[in-house]
């Protein structure tokens, strides 16, 4: 599967829905993206690689408001992409592995929450559950948070390219109602988490803050010295692999 390739459009419950499937044997790898990315970075490229390498079924799709589905971005909310996931999902049959990055950890905390019977694992890489709660707004200053409350959004320069990393009021007063780690989270299957020491947007404190609010006897937190937030370079992206393969097995 390549760039060129286009996407299969989904009637979802924001707007039509980018996916990009390939077939293989179960269960099926399901990409689950971060705030403001989309389903043709790095590491979902690289997931797709190995699925082809070793003939396992992979799935990913873009938000919505995200890469090649419908809608603003500014629309988003955590509720809104949870509901464009939970109905992208419903078109895969049997059981699936999330692999969940930065916001995508959350999504998958929440689908496992929802429900935890077709899940034969969850892989979560620099996890932010909660992050509009507990992490985003810890450095801002008075006037940015009273622009925020004034305005309704506010930009920042994005930490990976030339673009602006946009936040709106509506995600944070949505994101109060998903919010993960104010209890107990019901998961039946195997976890692993991997997180750098050296991510200056998640800190690892809470990698393992999410990991202990799992119900699940099989968590397993990694702990990579001096990666950071993307874990996207090769030795990263060999340890996503090496790590969903155990998961697998």
């Amino acid at each position: 599967m390549t760039d060129k390739q286009p996407p299969a459009m989904l009637d979802g419950p924001n707007g039509r829905i980018a996916t990009l499937r390939r077939e293989g044997s179960g269960p099926t790898v399901v990409w689950l993206g971060g705030y403001a990315s989309d389903m043709r970075g790095t590491k979902a490229e690289t997931l797709d690689a190995w699925a082809a390498r070793s003939g396992r079924a992979f799935f990913r799709f873009d938000y919505t408001g995200h890469g090649e589905s419908e809608g603003a971005f500014e629309d988003g909310t955590i509720g809104r992409w949870l509901a464009d996931a939970r109905a992208t999902l419903a078109q895969v049959d049997g059981t699936l592995v999330l692999v969940g990055s930065s916001m995508g950890a959350w999504i998958a905390g929440l689908l496992a929450r929802e429900d935890s019977s077709r899940l034969a694992g969850l892989l979560l890489l620099a996890p932010a559950p909660d992050f509009t709660q507990d992490l985003t707004r810890k450095g801002w200053s008075e006037e940015e948070r009273a622009r925020l409350e004034r305005d309704g959004r506010i930009a920042f320069p994005s930490a990976y390219d030339d673009s602006e990393m946009v936040y709106t009021r509506a995600l944070f007063e949505d994101g109060a109602n998903h919010l993960l780690l104010h209890a107990p989270l019901e998961v039946r299957c195997p976890v692993r988490i991997i997180q750098g020491t050296k991510d200056d947007a998640v800190p690892w404190t809470h990698a393992v803050r999410y990991a202990e609010h799992m119900t699940a006897e099989d968590v397993t937190v990694t702990l990579v010295k001096d990666a950071d937030h993307r874990l996207s370079s090769p030795p990263d992206l060999d340890r996503m692999i090496a790590t969903l393969e155990g998961l697998l097995a």
